[in-house]
């Protein structure tokens, strides 16, 4: 095995939202084992960007790759930098163009060297592909506890006797569901909404019943008479946490409380997806459970869980829902926790490539046989100039002040325009209330600290960033462990090569124990782990130890006291292997004359009963199709990025080369 530097490569990409298996949300890190990223293990599968849900997110946009020159794609000429301005940002009536180019914005932004990934184990020469030119290109499949690949393939409702008829769905009229769902959500002071049943028979108002039960969760219904005609009349049965409850005595004591079901979702986040299925339910989001989190910027499949809601009610979704479908219906005993999925299973098509088969042979090969290193990915340090491992270490610091000003404070880089007002209005008048009403997205970091301000004052900083969600908090610190990991395991490698030495650390079960010198012919590279800095991990007995020691202190911390004052914020550390094998890797690389023709089937297209697509020997391009297993908390731009030698930053892709293919 060979390790190679990285060198000056360029990609050429427009947005990092590529899936991955990565980070650990901060509520699961806390419970996890210490066995994070091992084959099999239990994990976390991780939420696509690893930064808290800032106002400053970059969407989605076509990824270019290239190395060595600079090259025009055929379909698409390149635009200089100081040419034209990038106007992606705009979103929701956001103003479009800028003052600068997307380019120039991410100027100012994160390399890989920035956060110590540095290193290749493989010897093959890079090339260059345009990864993610359209989001289908990307696919990840859920691996489930069992070890089973999740597919939709099944659109069928289990046959229940006690479901209701498909009338309830269409019995009420548009207006009649407006005012059922204002007296749901208790959006007006009605206290009861009533319904005339016309054409009175009792089959007819069996059917309204059971339409308003089922589509509105927390609503009894009663029949009365009024003036000689029948009403339906619905009203709240249990207050407001009704609609957090579902109905219990409404649902067959025979049949499991959750309806598990295979969510196939296209160019949408798992937290998206569920608030639009909660949406059209009519139910609270925290019904719903899940075992990982997907990209938005992919085509995703995952199991599902959903309390008390039937197949019926959720397979009638598919008739309104678009980049949506549901099957696979079954009912449980019990809901999907957190973590407890095997990994994620890609299919990734690069195209345009210019590496001729014999590099793509040896690159895929060394992906299969040695792996890749298992950094954490860039959507783990933010997409601005201000990084969020800086803010993590600043709350480990517990210098407030500065969490507050490195959030809040005006920065170069890609953001909305209502934001830089709201950072411009913050640095001048310091009045979080006045810069707060610059914002109208309230629920993003930089939102709900200004909220918090105003709530708890300024001499309260700790208070008022404890209004963001905890998740979300955590991130911060979680970055900062990621960073320094990241560039200890490239220290690691550069002083020890890719074999393991006496002082490494294995893991026997969950516990870490050294390498002894007789013992080093008994393991191999990918046996060895690094630990996450922490009050509850040892750490290698030789230079990289003195090495973490170093950093640490470099950045005012105590290696040796990672206790927080603030309980939250207490580091205890976890182990992480330093190379990660890929399973069930398969390639092949096919020829195609137009770019926008899928080059494979998705799960829908196999139900609908579409032929896979028939290739040419020789085509206008070239792709690279390939398919691999990941272990939950790894990251799949790692493995990628192994294969093509590339920078995966944005601001790498984008001074380099500013092409944005659509």
């Amino acid at each position: 095995m060979e390790i190679t530097e990285m060198t000056g490569v360029s990609l050429k990409r427009g947005s990092l939202a590529v899936e991955d298996n990565d980070s650990l949300t901060p509520a699961e890190e806390a419970k996890r084992q210490k066995v994070s990223e091992g084959w099999l293990t239990k994990g976390q599968d991780g939420i696509d960007n690893n930064s808290p849900p800032s106002c400053e997110n970059v969407p989605g946009l076509p990824e270019v790759v290239s190395a060595g020159k600079r090259k025009k794609h055929s379909d698409a000429p390149l635009q200089e930098e100081e040419e034209e301005e990038e106007d992606g940002l705009s979103e929701e009536g956001e103003e479009e163009g800028g003052a600068e180019s997307f380019a120039d914005m991410m100027k100012h932004g994160l390399t890989e060297l920035d956060v110590g990934i540095t290193k290749f184990v493989s010897s093959h020469q890079g090339f260059s592909g345009i990864l993610k030119e359209r989001y289908s290109d990307f696919v990840v499949h859920e691996i489930g506890k069992d070890g089973r690949i999740s597919h939709l393939d099944d659109l069928s409702i289990p046959v229940d006797e006690e479901d209701p008829s498909e009338d309830v769905f269409t019995v009420l009229t548009a207006e009649e569901k407006q005012r059922l769902e204002e007296l749901q959500l208790f959006k007006n002071k009605e206290t009861s909404v009533a319904i005339e049943v016309v054409e009175d028979t009792k089959e007819k108002r069996t059917v309204i019943h059971q339409a308003i039960k089922s589509l509105f969760p927390g609503l009894e219904t009663k029949t009365e008479d009024r003036e000689g005609k029948k009403y339906i009349v619905a009203y709240h049965a249990a207050g407001r946490k009704a609609l957090a409850n579902p109905r219990k005595h409404s649902w067959p004591k025979s049949r499991g409380s959750y309806c598990h079901f295979v969510l196939y979702k296209e160019n949408k986040d798992t937290m998206d997806a569920i608030n639009v299925l909660s949406k059209y339910l009519r139910v609270k989001p925290n019904i719903f459970s899940y075992m990982g989190t997907k990209d938005k910027r992919a085509i995703t499949v995952q199991e599902i869980a959903v309390l008390k809601i039937t197949a019926q009610r959720l397979a009638h979704l598919n008739k309104c829902l678009m980049n949506f479908k549901l099957g696979n219906f079954s009912y449980q005993k019990n809901p999907l926790k957190l973590g407890e999925l095997q990994g994620n299973h890609f299919t990734v098509v690069l195209r345009n490539i210019t590496g001729t088969d014999g590099q793509v042979e040896q690159a895929m090969n060394s992906l299969k046989e040695i792996g890749f290193i298992n950094y954490y990915g860039m959507q783990r340090f933010g997409t601005t100039a201000v990084p969020t491992y800086q803010v993590g270490r600043a709350i480990l610091q517990n210098s407030w002040a500065e969490v507050m000003d490195l959030i809040l404070k005006p920065r170069s880089g890609a953001e909305k325009g209502y934001l830089v007002k709201c950072r411009e209005e913050w640095a001048k008048t310091k009045d979080p209330a006045a810069a707060l009403r610059k914002l109208p997205v309230k629920r993003c970091v930089e939102g709900q600290l200004l909220r918090g301000l105003s709530k708890y004052g300024m001499k309260n900083i700790v208070s008022a960033f404890g209004i963001i969600p905890r998740n979300n908090r955590l991130m911060y610190i979680h970055s900062y462990q990621s960073y320094v990991w990241n560039n200890m395991v490239s220290k690691r490698i550069e002083e020890y090569g890719l074999t393991p030495v006496p002082g490494d650390l294995v893991l026997k079960g969950a516990t870490a124990t050294y390498i002894e010198e007789e013992d080093v012919n008994n393991y191999s590279i990918h046996d060895v782990v690094m630990p996450l800095p922490g009050f509850d991990v040892i750490y290698p007995k030789h230079k990289i130890s003195d090495a973490y020691r170093e950093m640490l202190t470099a950045d005012n911390l105590d290696i040796d006291n990672m206790r927080h004052k603030i309980r939250d914020y207490s580091l205890s550390g976890a182990y992480r292997k330093i190379i990660i094998r890929p399973q069930n890797v398969s390639w092949e690389v096919v020829a195609y004359d137009d770019p926008k023709i899928p080059l494979f089937n998705t799960d829908v297209d196999n139900l609908e009963g579409k032929p896979p697509p028939v290739f040419a020997s020789e085509g206008k391009y070239r792709a690279l199709k390939m398919d691999f297993s990941l272990p939950p908390s790894t990251y799949a731009t790692m493995a990628i990025r192994e294969v093509l030698k590339m920078d995966t930053s944005i601001k790498n892709q984008t001074q380099l080369n500013t092409t944005w293919l659509r």
